[in-house]
This record gives C-alpha cells, structure tokens and sequence, in this order.
C-alpha cells in the first residue's frame, strides 16, 4: 500500500521553514531589536533636546503624545520580521512533535482492510522502535524493537520517497511459510478462527475473513484477515528479484523466506490483494518510520475512530 503524509513531503517543508523562521527570529532577537532600541533612544533624545529649546523660548509643546509615537514608530518590527517571529514557535514545536513523538497518515488503499479502511487518518509513533533523526530517518537511539503482529509504517525499500504500512509477520531469523494462505512460523502453524465473510464496500465482493493469532513476546497477537477464495497464495510472475531474495524459496503454491539480521517481513491483512514482503522482500531496520496505534478520524465513518489491533 503507496501511504503518503498528509501534506506530501511535510517533514522537509517544516524543516527549511523552521531553519529560515528561526534565523530570522535569532536576527531580529539579538542584532535588529537593538538596533531599532538605539535609533528609538536617538530619536527621543534629539526630541527632547528640540522641546526643551522651545520651552526655553516660551513655547509651549506636547511632551507625551508625540514622544510615545516616536518611539512606537522606531521600535516596530518590519512585518516579514513580525510574522517570521511569530510562526517561528509553531513550527518549532509541530516540527518536533512530527518528528519525535507522532506523525500523521491518511490510508489510501484497501491493503490494510479489515485493519485499516481507505480513507482512515492514523497516528504513527515515532519513539517506540527507536529515536531517529528527522529527514534522514537514521537511528540514535535505540528503544524497542518491531514485534510480530505490529502494524508498522516503513519507507518503502524501492522508493525510499514512499511510506508504506504492513503488518510484521516475520523478525529477525524466523522461518516464515505460507501455504493454503495459512501462515507458520518457525514450524509452528498459526491459529485461524473462521468469522461470518467480509463485504468490501468499495466492491461487491464477500472475502473470507479470520482471526489470525501470531505467536509474539507477549502471547498471543490477533487481529482480522481476509482471504479471496479465487485467487492463489502468490503471483510467481509479479515477485521481484529484491535484495536477500536467496533467503527464500517459491514454488507455484507455498513460500518459505528466512528473515535477514536486521530485517523484516512485512504482510498486509487484506492477503491476497496486498503487495507486501512477498513480492518485493525484507524491510530493513533502517527504512522503519515508526507504529501506528490509533485510528483518529475518517471522515465518511466516525465510528472508526479508535485504537489499532
């Protein structure tokens, strides 16, 4: 699934904006500000000197009114200064938000569903596989890593300008087989419980949908599936040549792959009508954007809004 931010390449934008607001800020702080002071101060005190001259000569003047705006008008920021100061703080904060605790996406299609509809918004955590630096996604700190079951947001690894979200299926050395779309790994098959078929709203089609349990730290992870009883495990002819692809095996109804030190395979839920690790292999550790937890609006159905399984 082609999983674009909601304003495109938002995190670049930000950046350049906050780098230019904040020069401009950092100028006007501690450089244009004094020396508007200083020209102000100038102007009060050859004001004074002029008044004090009249009054000496009998005349009689205004010593506040005039001052005040004389000063006002020395002091006032240019409105390319006032703005920049201005939006400077805003896009400080709503650059570091994005960049380091959550992220917004919008899901654009139906690889995700039952999971994730066309059309929901999502919250991506930034901070829970680790604290990356912003536009070059490279890791400094290390916190957590993907577990099986996780719907993870990732850059996709044959364009690394597209975000894609799956769910990991396989970590580090486990032995993924997929065979009669049933699921095992290493050697363990996974559990399926059949539910009542799913209707596509997008198109009049009823999927056969299970509840998938992976095997993961914690126990048990589940989470809805959907099968289409017509189409096969796997298209031979759309399977890339990827990186690592000699850690798999394909033959015209199974698969088996070995997940790569510091990789992951990836699956959508939407089985067989999904792109993911199947076709054009492992994520790497690198290309992890973060874990999208929550769904917080689609706008044709409230009712979506809520936690993600």
């Amino acid at each position: 699934m082609n999983l674009q931010p909601i304003l495109g390449n938002f995190a670049l934008i930000l950046f350049v904006l906050m780098v230019i607001t904040g020069i401009i800020w950092c100028l006007d702080t501690f450089y244009l500000a004094k020396q508007r002071r200083r020209a102000a101060d100038a102007a009060l005190r050859e004001y004074d000197t002029r008044n004090a001259k009249l009054v000496a000569d009998g005349i009689k003047v205004d010593h506040n009114g005039n001052r005040a705006a004389i000063e006002q008008a020395h002091l006032r920021q240019p409105t390319w200064i006032e703005y920049s100061g201005s939006f400077f703080p805003v896009i400080a904060l709503v650059f570091i938000l994005r960049s380091f605790l959550w992220e917004p996406f919008k899901i654009p299609s139906s690889s995700m569903v039952p999971t994730l509809l066309v059309g929901d918004f999502i919250l991506v955590n930034k901070y829970t596989y680790g604290i990356r630096l912003p536009i070059v996604n490279k890791k400094i700190i290390q916190i957590n890593n993907p577990q099986r079951g996780d719907v993870m947001v990732f850059k996709y690894p044959k364009d690394m300008n597209q975000d894609y979200i799956k769910r990991v299926i396989g970590v580090p050395g486990d032995k993924i087989t997929y065979e009669d779309k049933r699921l095992t790994v290493n050697g363990k098959p996974v559990e399926y419980t059949a539910l009542d078929d799913y209707l596509d709203d997008q198109h009049p089609i009823y999927h056969k949908q299970f509840v998938e349990k992976l095997p993961s730290p914690g126990g048990l992870t589940q989470h809805r599936i959907l099968n289409t009883a017509d189409k096969r495990n796997i298209d031979l002819g759309s399977v890339d040549n990827f990186p690592l692809r000699e850690n798999c095996e394909y033959t015209y109804d199974k698969f088996t792959c070995v997940v790569p030190e510091g990789q992951y395979f990836m699956m959508g839920d939407n089985r067989d009508n999904s792109a993911d690790s199947r076709y054009w292999g492992f994520v790497p550790d690198r290309n992890i954007v973060g874990k999208a937890f929550v769904v917080w609006m689609n706008f044709s159905n409230p009712k979506r809004v809520g936690g993600i399984q």
